[in-house]
């Protein structure tokens, strides 16, 4: 058989620095001509060119049908834009003849509670190892993608006795391509910038991206941030895939700047404390196994640096809560062909897809050497779960079925896809000394998903003492603090929903909770004479109004609550659709909104109520259809503008005009009434719309149009000298006495009494509040206000970032909601104490009328990461309720 040798650490040397290479690079390998090379089947050299989804999928699929024994391709999900999304799995052709086998015997292993320790001891015996390589779920960045076809090659046309060995007893999961909308992105624009030679220069255009860049999905979604709520198809396919293959070691292989070297684990300071002792051992592990290999090949490298695993969210850490071990590993990234670093070294791009393949073949050797250590902590992780959970101080949770049915149906559902088992009570219960309702949701927690449960569910998951007291040194020595994102996810809280934790398990009969997160609604009395009612308060009877108006159908809104003649309490907002308003297939209609949107809808025969605003009241408005512009570029931030769009467009079916800043410098936006502002990552929108944009904004509002801002857009109404809003940005409280001007050479003398009056010397006058990584805030609701019908009394949101803003005065608008005192604000996670004494009473969300327009500022994101679902309801009230009370001249 023709085969290529590469041999010896000569060898290795003088093709390891070239631009490009036909084969990837690894001691003594003996590649078989028998397998096809990336130039082979895609036309050009590994690491020569970046290349685009549908390549990387022609060459796996090459490499499956030419060599069915060794490889199998599994798709698992599509993409927004239709792509799809898929795993290879490589092992020895003895291994992959008995694949189902393993994976159903993995799924015994998984789950302690059906099989005993011998039989859980015979299939350790028996198991091979498994490694799940997850590339480039940033689209933007490269070089892993391309490595996961030097490992694809490497593994089935190497001959060598160490891959032969290492296959024997390891299955190889390969995800190549995690983002490929974003890669997508990412290419045709890399490429449209290209010109005779590919550039070096970090000015060029080549390594500049246009807005949004490629490292977001379709939906311009950060999806190493959405392992939690399972927002995107992308991911909640990729949750799937794993919870029926159960690798053992997960690695999420990513790339950061280009003068950083290589980064692999042990992770950064803090850990999640629901990650065990022997996990981070194992992270140890394969951390010093991937340094021996990069030392061999002469690769720099760092760990415990940056990147922690405290966050859930990850690629890199939700494995971790199902007993696996997972990881990040990032190579600095070349951007594009070649990037000159600080040092003036030129980094390529075959320079990281080479690093990323060594890494990934140490990796598969440790998981190789430690296969039954590795399957033997995997078990025990899961079964040590069941035992804390039938002994630890909480012991089940209990959602009672109270209110927002919509929520509950949506929160089990995910809980249900991350692998816990949810129970809905068939029969009313008591627990723990309270009494609960047919349909309250119960969640035991002496289960493999322990660990998980605890992380996802609790309000806060404790940081370490001495990580946060470090902290605190650092911003008293005015540097930037180590926390690498939020402190807080707790679901229950951002989806707003009462939750009772029990330290006794529930004993209830209980059906299965399905991963369906919209189940069809109910139509009482679907003959009634006059019409129907549909209560509002939740996502339910926003999907259903959505539909009616993009249907025809004239929909009503009552500004307060009422009780209907029957004796029913309505909330505000609760809508109104009468048959004398509508056609004479009302009914029809209704009960099929009902069916798709999971509303509840109740027929009346009389518009009488007893209580509350009769349907014709000026305080019941008449809902219409509104036309939504978003703003959609620089200086927009992707992440905020793509959540906005997606909340509107996914989770409620309407559509969304996307246009550019440019647009609106004399933009007739008279086709429009809702004008939605997302916040800004760089820059600002008065130096965007210049003054030109901000009186067409003005001129927008005061003709009848609705204008939201979103977190940090809220600037911009604040801009100029007739600002849209009367509030103010806040600089950071400054304690003690004033500094003197500092034009005056010599100022009266002073005494500094303690180190923290010091420190409060140290700052300018005008500084804005520090930065704050991300907790949970409280916050307490106007509920007599027409943007906060439906909406409880309090509500969750997440607080990210430093502005804080006065409170509107009553003569110009209202602060429809605060943010709780002091000693109530946290309802999750960490926040510094002096910010926390500052945000304590400013505005959540403000509204003023401007001329016959509205405008409305949420001061924090109501659609973070989209799964704060309790803020949903209310950047929907800003919406359609919004378009309801402006006065445009139609």
């Amino acid at each position: 058989m023709s085969v290529l040798k590469i041999t010896g650490l000569a060898a290795m040397l003088g093709l390891c620095s070239v631009a490009s290479q036909a084969v990837p690079v690894f001691p003594e390998s003996d590649y078989s001509q028998a397998v096809a090379s990336v130039e082979q089947v895609l036309g050009y050299p590994l690491g020569s060119k970046i290349s685009e989804p549908a390549a990387i999928k022609q060459y796996f699929e090459q490499l499956a049908t030419a060599h069915p024994s060794r490889i199998k391709l599994v798709p698992y999900a599509e993409s927004w834009q239709g792509r799809p999304l898929f795993y290879v799995v490589i092992s020895s052709e003895q291994n992959l003849s008995q694949l189902a086998t393993i994976t159903q015997q993995m799924g015994q292993l998984a789950n302690p509670q059906t099989i005993n320790a011998r039989q859980a001891e015979q299939l350790i015996a028996n198991l091979p190892a498994s490694v799940w390589i997850a590339n480039s779920l940033h689209g933007n960045e490269i070089s892993p993608a391309e490595s996961s076809m030097a490992l694809a090659y490497h593994l089935l046309a190497d001959q060598s006795p160490q891959t032969t060995k290492l296959l024997s007893n390891t299955l190889v999961y390969i995800d190549p391509l995690q983002n490929p909308d974003g890669h997508h992105r990412f290419v045709s624009r890399y490429y449209a910038t290209v010109g005779l030679s590919h550039s070096a220069d970090r000015l060029s255009a080549e390594h500049n991206e246009p807005w949004p860049n490629g490292r977001t999905n379709h939906y311009l979604f950060d999806m190493n941030r959405d392992w939690i709520s399972l927002t995107q198809p992308e991911t909640r396919g990729r949750v799937q895939a794993l919870q029926q293959a159960y690798p053992l070691v997960f690695v999420d292989s990513h790339e950061m700047g280009g003068d950083m070297g290589y980064y692999f684990s042990p992770e950064a300071e803090p850990y999640n404390p629901h990650i065990q002792a022997n996990q981070r051992q194992s992270l140890q592990w394969l951390g010093e196994n991937n340094a021996r290999w990069f030392d061999r090949f002469g690769y720099d490298y760092f760990t415990r640096e940056i990147f922690d695993a405290f966050y859930p969210g990850y690629g890199a850490s939700w494995p971790l809560y199902q007993g696996s071990i997972a990881m990040t590993y990032e190579m600095a990234s070349a951007r594009g062909h070649q990037y000159r670093k600080a040092d003036g070294d030129i980094l390529t791009f075959a320079d990281g897809v080479q690093r990323n393949f060594v890494a990934f073949m140490a990796t598969i050797e440790t998981a190789s050497q430690r296969a039954p250590e590795l399957l033997r902590n995997f078990y025990q992780y899961r079964a040590d779960a069941i035992t804390q959970g039938s002994k630890g101080e909480v012991r089940s949770f209990i959602f009672p079925a109270k209110q927002d049915l919509a929520g509950h149906t949506k929160l089990s559902a995910i809980l249900t896809e991350h692998g816990i088992t949810v129970g809905k009570a068939t029969a009313a219960f008591k627990a723990c000394g309270e009494n609960y309702q047919i349909g309250s949701y119960v969640i035991n927690t002496a289960q493999p998903t322990y660990n998980l449960i605890r992380t996802l569910l609790d309000d806060t998951v404790p940081m370490d003492e001495a990580f946060i007291s470090k902290q605190e040194q650092r911003r008293a020595n005015n540097l930037p603090d180590q926390i690498y994102d939020v402190t807080a996810w707790s679901l229950p809280l951002m989806f707003n929903l009462p939750v009772v934790r029990c330290n006794r398990a529930v004993d209830v009969a209980t059906s299965l909770v399905s991963t369906v997160r919209i189940l069809p609604g109910t139509v009482t009395e679907p003959q009634a004479r006059f019409g129907f009612i549909v209560p509002w308060g939740d996502m339910a009877a926003a999907r259903f109004v959505s539909a009616a108006l993009q249907q025809g159908l004239t929909v009503k809104s009552s500004d307060l609550p009422f009780t209907h003649q029957n004796g029913q309490r309505y909330p505000a907002g609760s809508l109104i659709l009468s048959k004398a308003d509508n056609s004479p297939q009302l009914a029809e209609q209704v009960q099929q909104l009902a069916a798709i949107s999971g509303a509840t809808v109740n027929g009346v025969d009389s518009s009488w109520v007893t209580d509350g605003p009769n349907f014709g009241s000026f305080n019941v408005k008449t809902l219409h259809k509104p036309n939504i512009a978003m703003l959609w570029d620089e200086p927009s931030n992707p992440l905020s503008a793509g959540s906005a769009r997606f909340i509107v467009e996914r989770y409620l079916n309407y559509p969304v005009t996307a246009i550019r800043p440019a647009q609106l410098l004399a933009a007739d936006l008279s086709h429009y009434q809702v004008l939605i502002v997302p916040a800004t990552s760089r820059g600002n929108y008065q130096h965007a719309l210049g003054s030109s944009g901000i009186a067409n904004l003005r001129s927008f509002v005061e003709r009848g149009g609705v204008l939201i801002a979103l977190g940090n857009a809220t600037d911009v109404l604040l801009a100029g000298d007739s600002p849209l809003l009367s509030s103010k940005r806040e600089y950071k409280v400054r304690e003690g006495e004033e500094k003197k001007s500092e034009k005056e050479i010599k100022v009266a003398g002073s005494v500094i009494n303690t180190a923290e009056e010091y420190q409060q010397w140290l700052l300018p006058e005008k500084a804005d509040p520090d930065w704050v990584p991300g907790f949970i805030a409280r916050a307490n609701v106007d509920q007599q206000h027409w943007l906060t019908a439906g909406i409880p009394a309090t509500v969750n949101s997440l607080y990210v970032g430093n502005q804080v803003y006065q409170p509107l005065t009553i003569a110009n608008g209202r602060n429809v909601v605060s943010f709780a005192p002091a000693e109530q604000l946290v309802a999750g996670g960490f926040v510094w104490d002096e910010n926390r004494q500052q945000i304590a009473h400013k505005p959540l969300v403000m509204v003023q009328a401007v001329g016959r327009g509205q405008v409305i500022s949420f001061t924090q994101e109501p659609n973070f990461r989209a799964y704060v679902d309790g803020m949903h309801l209310l950047y929907i009230n800003a919406i359609f309720r919004g378009a309801a009370h402006a006065s445009p001249l139609r």
